[in-house]
Formats: C-alpha cells, structure tokens, sequence
C-alpha cells in the first residue's frame, strides 16, 4: 500500500508539476522551430559584418559593404536589407505564434495565433519572442471557445463564410489587442529582466544561477526557465551584441560529463559500467537527462553539478563568451555550431572547467562513499522517469534496456503465483490482471493465482511479475528472483497467451497439468459477485445516465480527460482536484488500456477529492492518439476504497466480449450503453 503524501509534501510536488506541466507548454512552441533559430544562427554567424565569410573586412571587390555577403548580412551599402533583420523580428516570433496556437486548436489556431502575434510584434522595437508564446495560444484557445458558442447555430451551407469571416474577424481585434496592450506589457517586462541580468554580469553574480539552473534540470523544471525567460532574453541580447551567454547557462554539457567521468574511474556495479556509454549520449548526442539518475541516485552529486555549473559560468564571463541562437540539443557540436566567431575559447574553457571541477567534487563524493552503486541506478532511472512524466528514450542505455522483458528469468520451476504489479495510482492493473486470469483459468490452470498489486507492497516471494513496460525496472527491483514480463496494452497484449504458453512447459508434470476440456468462457470469466465488496448492493449502478455521453467532442487525450472527469464532477462523485489528479495519473503510466478503450482515474493522494463511486463514459466518432494508441471509448472512474478494483475487472470483460462492443459501437441513446454496462455494481 503507498504511503500517502503529507501536507507539505503534496502542495510541493503539484507545484513541480505544475512548473512541469508549464515548461513543456512553452517547450512546444520553442522545440518544433529549433531548425529556424539554428538557420537564423548560420545566416548571422556567415554573413554579418563580423561574420566568417566577411574574413575580418576583406577586399572590398568582394567582401566590402557592397558585397552578396554585405546583401544577405544586412550592412554596409544593404544596411536596410538582408536576412538576418526580418528573420529575428518576423519569421521567429511568427512561427512560435503560429505553433503555440495550432497545440492548442490545429490549424485554425495556428492562424489566429499568428495574426494576433502579428500585433505584438510591430507594437515594440525588439524581437517579441515573449509576446508570441502568449498571444500565440491565447489566439487558438479564444477562437476555439468563440466557435464553440455557435458551431451549432450555423446553417449548413454557410460554414466556410462563418468559419473564414470569425477567424479573420477575431484574429485582426486580437492583433489590435496585442501593438496597444500586450505590447508595452511585455517590452516591460522583457526590460526588466534584461536589467536583472545586466546587474547579475556587472556584479559578477550570473555564476549564482547554477545553483537554481542544475536542480531544475534534473527535476524537468528547466524547460520552464529556458523558453520562458532565458531564450527570449538570450535572442534579445543576440540582436544587440552578435551573442548572449544566457544561451550558455543551461546548455553547458560540463556538468554532466565530470559526474559520468567520475563514476567512470570511482562508481561501482551497474553505475561504472553504464557510464562510458552515457557520457558519449550526453557530450556528442546532447541528450541531458541521461546523467540525471546518477545524480538522483547519489542526491549529494548535486553539489558537483552546481558547482561545475557555476565554473563554467564564471569563466565564461570572464572570457565574454556567448552563443548567437540556442544550442539545441545541447550537444558539443551543436554549441560550436552556434559559438560567436570571438567564442571558442571562452566556450571550450567553460566546457572544460566545468568538466573538471565537477569531475574532482564527484570523485571526492564518490571515493569516501561506502554505499554500493549496484542495483539503485534503475531504481533511479525510474524515479527520473517519474519526474519527466514520460519513458526516457535513452534510460535503456543505462540499465541495459527494461528489466525483466523476456519470459525468461531468475525463477525456475512450475509457476503458481503471478502478480499484475501497478503504479501504487487506483489499480489499472486490475483489469490486465483481469483479461490474464480469464486466459488462464480458460486454458484449466486452476492452481494458478492472478492477483494485482501495488509495486510497493511486492515481496520477492512471487513466480511471474507482469507490469506495465514503464514500471517493469521498479518491479524487478523488489522481486529479483520472479519471472517479469512487461506489456504496454493491458487488454490484448499478446504476452498473455506467452505466459499461458510458458505455463504449459513450466507446470507440466508437477501435478498441474491443465484439464483436457478447457474452463468455458463465462466461468473463467471474474464474476460480478466475486469482485464485489462484501455489504454493497449487486443491484447498484456507478454509472448514471447524466454520466453517458456520445459523440464527444475532445480531439486530444487531455481533452479526453477533462471532458471524462466533468462528467465525475457533474453527477457530483468528485471534486474538480481529482481531475487535476487524473491528469497526473496520466502523466506517469498511461491509462490506454487497448481495444479502443482508456481509463483515466486520479491517484491514491486524490482520494479525498472523492464523495462516492462513480463512473462516466464518453464515445468519440473518431479516433484519439492516446499516447500512440488508438481510443474511441473513455470510462472515467472513481473509486472510495477498493471499489474501483471491482469496477475494473467487470469492465474488462466487457470490452473482451466483440458483441458488446459492436452494440456500443451501434448505440445511439445513454440508455443503451447504460443497458449494456448494467452488470457493473458495487
């Protein structure tokens, strides 16, 4: 069983996703144009006045200021031309705007996005980077409230002239909007933080960042602060100076690589032998988050980091060192790629100092430790995982790929105990362990059990663990001498008939041979009466009519969620923080649980958020990516208790049955799919 948050310890980690949550928002306006800010940074860095191809000013006839250089750079005899002006002030802020409003309403979005950052960018003299991540979304997300208030009202034959005419409408009051009032708003604000900086370089105190900037990092707050403030800023500075060291701050890869340098000749086990290997990611790939376990293994590492950070910076400022546009990914190659021609030393020295005095803490910290590395690095892969709130596509490098993913393992001998192991979140595992039960009792292995339970609560006395591919290392780390299998589709995952296969090779011949006439179907099946808790009503319905809805109009997983969640909160079964918590749910482990159906449903610490049992169910006509699986059916749940487990097993058999789902599929009222899932009670 997990041991609930405390008071302080709650309000702490919802703030940290929020910032999360925040700092991803902004890093999809940013991340998707980074082409156009290195193309922006090649262009500057060849043909500027002091740029490469300009060799230092020299003959006239071909590199003075009536040159094709001097034409695209922008000065001498071209100084009202080029390419590097309108990029910078147009084409950037532009794209982010366009971006940031397509994430949140597609296309139509995008377009009202860039109108209306158009405003905000002919309102000042400066590139409005800022201006573009606000009046970007608020574009798409105002026109897409506005089309909902009459989508329905339009006569059928007008759309187009409504849906072209409201865009433009919206899009020009919005951009009016943006040159008289967002405009000076931001320009302050980008004043200001321009002059905090200007004061931390004059007073030799920029190095103090890194004591914010390595933790953040580590924690996935930097998106936050990177395409928030320092970015924007960075660019500003860029136009002005030809460079900004701001670009420099978090980008350094230093830090990291004197940490993986230094478990390379003092770490133990797993962690000394993983290290070469994530070095190389980390300083040529760019790819950061690979040393965070190590730093959350070791949490004193991060007084290496910050450190090593602050090095870096001080010479760098030293030196005057600067990048012309972000390094990104903050490869060493794509650092050069963007260094200011006057740079390289400064850069390479910053690089290297920091290496080097993150390496000598490190290698203090390490040395005088007595712990064993071995075994806690996928531990903490996972809980880096955990923090990013998605896989890492580089955490197999450090463990050797998701423990336990063969059906072969540690554990010998028949199989009689199988855990479905879960998040310690509200069971989804309740239902894989559902479907894998019928399978099994269907094939005749009545000695097998099938149980689920809290990754918490697994004790290494269990055969065979089965768990979601993104929880697998945890698992393997309580029960190192069990089986371990890791699925990623709960509902029809084919390593269900492997485990029912291997049972066949395993329990053969040990008196548990499966009958020669398998269990029918409807027996195997999980009753309704045998998942039900003992005192509640058979009779009793989760799911209310106010809770049914067809035709839903989400088109995202998030929306999905929230349109879910509503249906809870109307028919009064929760609050509005256990939606807020099934978003976080979601975050860690995703709830699609295959055949075209997700559960999302809120965490263990949400439970207070929770009156009673209740269930909502929404259909979609089309299909929504959840997570890159396809879903037309989402059941939102809440459970008091353990009530959702039950809840879980029967509708797993539900959506087993294909002639229930070809009537919900078929159904066109509440009352038929209400028909349809009447067999689920408390």
């Amino acid at each position: 069983m997990a041991i609930p948050a405390t008071a302080e310890q709650q309000p702490r980690a919802s703030a940290r996703v929020r910032v999360q949550k925040f700092g991803t928002f902004l890093s999809t306006m940013v991340m998707p144009n980074i082409g156009a800010f290195i193309a922006w940074g090649l262009i500057t860095a060849l043909f500027i006045e002091s740029g490469w191809l300009n060799l230092g000013g020299g003959p006239r006839a071909v590199w003075g200021p009536d040159s094709w250089v001097a034409h695209i750079g922008g000065w001498g005899d071209f100084a009202d031309g080029g390419m590097v002006g309108p990029m910078i002030t147009y084409l950037l802020p532009l794209l982010i705007g366009y971006t940031g409003g397509k994430n949140v309403y597609d296309m139509r979005g995008g377009v009202v996005g860039a109108i209306a950052t158009m405003g905000v960018i002919v309102g000042t003299d400066i590139p409005m980077f800022m201006g573009a991540m606000i009046m970007g979304p608020l574009g798409g997300w105002s026109m897409k409230r506005l089309d909902a208030l009459w989508s329905h009202r339009i006569r059928p034959g007008f759309e187009m002239l409504v849906n072209n005419f409201s865009a433009g409408i919206w899009g020009m009051l919005l951009a009016i909007a943006g040159f008289f009032v967002m405009a000076p708003v931001v320009k302050a604000f980008s004043t200001f933080a321009s002059s905090v900086v200007d004061f931390l370089v004059r007073h030799d105190l920029l190095p103090l960042t890194s004591i914010f900037i390595e933790p953040a990092k580590i924690l996935f707050l930097n998106n936050a602060i990177n395409h928030g403030i320092l970015t924007p800023i960075g660019t500003n500075q860029a136009v002005e100076t030809g460079k900004s060291i701001l670009f420099l701050l978090e980008a350094n890869p230093g830090p990291g690589l004197g940490v993986l340098l230094a478990f390379m000749f003092f770490g133990k086990g797993m962690a000394r032998g993983s290290a070469p290997g994530a070095a190389i990611i980390h300083f040529l790939g760019g790819i950061h988050e690979i040393y965070f376990p190590y730093v959350l293994m070791k949490p004193k590492l991060l007084a290496a980091v910050i450190l090593g950070g602050m090095s870096g910076v001080f010479v760098e400022v030293l030196f005057g060192a600067g990048l012309r546009a972000p390094a990104a990914p903050g490869s060493i190659i794509a650092i050069y790629l963007q260094t200011a021609s006057d740079s390289y030393l400064g850069v390479t020295l910053g690089v290297l100092t920091a290496a080097a005095v993150s390496f000598a803490v490190s290698a203090v910290l390490l040395r005088t430790d007595r712990a064993d590395d071995d075994g806690d690095l996928t531990a903490a892969t996972a809980q880096m995982e955990a923090n990013k709130g998605t896989k890492s596509s580089v955490a197999g490098a450090l463990a050797g790929g998701a423990a336990g993913t063969s059906l072969e393992g540690a554990h010998s001998g028949p199989i009689h105990d199988i855990v479905f192991a879960c998040d310690a979140g509200m069971g989804s595992s309740a239902m894989g362990a559902s479907v894998l039960r019928r399978k099994i009792r269907q094939a005749g292995y009545t000695d097998v059990t099938v149980v689920n339970k809290a990754i918490s609560s697994l004790t290494d006395t269990v055969d065979l663990v089965v768990s979601h591919e993104d929880l697998t290392p945890r698992a393997a780390e309580r029960t190192r001498s069990a089986l371990h299998v890791s699925v990623s589709d709960f509902m029809s995952s084919p390593r269900y008939d492997e485990i029912v296969d291997l049972l066949g090779r395993t329990n053969r011949g040990e008196g548990t041979t499966p009958s020669t006439t398998p269990v029918p179907a409807a027996a195997a099946a999980d009753t309704p009466a045998a998942d039900t808790p003992a005192g509640t009503d058979p009779s009793s319905s989760p799911l209310p009519l106010s809770g049914i809805r067809l035709g839903g109009s989400a088109t995202t997983r998030d929306a999905a969620i929230d349109e879910a969640g509503g249906l809870l909160v109307d028919q009064g079964a929760v609050t509005q923080p256990y939606v807020d918590s099934m978003h976080e749910r979601e975050a860690s482990v995703s709830t699609a649980m295959g055949n075209l159906l997700a559960i999302p449903h809120g965490t263990n610490e949400a439970k207070g958020s929770i009156h009673r049992t209740g269930l909502s169910f929404v259909r979609y006509d089309r299909e929504i990516d959840w997570d890159g699986k396809p879903v037309r059916y989402v059941v939102g749940i809440a459970g008091v208790g353990d009530d959702h487990l039950a809840i879980l097993a029967q509708l797993a058999q539900v959506f087993l049955d294909e002639d229930k789902l070809a009537t919900m599929d078929r159904a066109t009222s509440p009352e038929e799919i209400r028909d349809l899932l009447a067999g689920i009670t408390l």
